[in-house]
């Protein structure tokens, strides 16, 4: 009687002391998160992608043909009639490539800033970090940056462009530019869910911001103007981003950067601690916010 007792007891003893020896699984539900993030990241940038210019005849050409066209104005205005030049004889691409950089800029800030607005009944439904339609709004901007990008490289060849080695560095600068518009994009969405009123602000803002960097104009403009004004504009994070681009890919003779143009190592680094306190601010202020956002909407 006592050793058909003392089996079983023995039989569960073992059996609780293996299953306790045995390895823990490893935990599937962040991996799952993680995938089910991605997953949705994908499906928004597909989706926004394609609505983008659904019911257009030309469709995704726009994307193309949007900075051509403003490309086209500016080039015959301020190039043919009013003689702007740095004095290089490819121009006419460091104009075109600073359009397609400031264009990527205002579009998916402008994007980013109205994204959490227009998915809030998505919000609602389904459950997903926020941050990520914000994150989608940029990312199609990106797309758009990439196509105008080899549009840019193709008419520099075209237009008998020496590229140097220089051009491994463009997808750096390229980095810098994303993360200060995602900084930028994370702090305009939340200010949106608030105030519609930043739209507005925010438009006229970037018109300033335009006129104020050299886009459509050389830096050699504002350095005869004054050069204690050229060396501001210089410590623009988006204006610094654009021109080291600009001497990376086309002009690496003629074009005045922040760390050619101001020898203090140490005034030249502040572009590069801006764009990481933008974006260290920007997810912050997103973070702290973004619980609120569908109950708000």
């Amino acid at each position: 009687m006592n050793n058909s007792v003392t089996e079983p007891n023995r039989d569960a003893a073992g059996a609780t002391s293996a299953a306790a020896a045995a390895p823990k699984p490893a935990k599937p539900v962040e991996t799952g998160k993680s995938n089910y993030s991605l997953v949705v990241l994908k499906e928004l940038v597909k989706t926004d992608f394609k609505m983008r210019y659904q019911g257009s005849l030309l469709g995704v050409a726009w994307t193309v043909l949007k900075p051509l066209m403003l490309f086209v104005v500016m080039y015959f205005v301020f190039v043919r009639f009013l003689k702007f030049t740095d004095g290089t004889p490819h121009f006419a691409m460091v104009l075109l490539l600073g359009i397609v950089l400031w264009n990527f800029f205002s579009e998916a800030t402008n994007m980013g800033m109205q994204s959490i607005v227009s998915r809030g009944d998505l919000m609602r439904k389904v459950h997903f970090p926020n941050y990520i339609i914000v994150i989608a709004a940029t990312l199609n901007s990106m797309i758009s940056l990439a196509i105008n990008l080899g549009v840019v490289i193709v008419f520099s060849i075209v237009n008998g462009v020496h590229f140097t080695w220089r051009v491994v560095l463009v997808p750096v600068g390229i980095l810098e530019l994303y993360a200060i518009t995602v900084g930028v994009a994370l702090m305009l969405a939340t200010f949106n869910v608030y105030y519609r009123d930043i739209q507005h602000l925010w438009e006229v803002f970037l018109q300033a911001l335009f006129y104020a960097m050299p886009i459509i104009y050389p830096l050699s403009m504002a350095v005869n103007v004054s050069p204690r004004f050229a060396e501001l504009i210089l410590l623009n994070p988006v204006a610094q981003t654009i021109q080291d681009i600009r001497y990376w890919l086309i002009a690496p003779e003629t074009t005045p950067t922040t760390w050619n143009y101001i020898h203090d190592p140490w005034v030249a680094a502040i572009p590069l601690l801006l764009v990481a306190a933008v974006l260290a601010l920007g997810i912050y202020v997103f973070n702290r916010n973004s619980r609120k956002f569908a109950e708000i909407m």
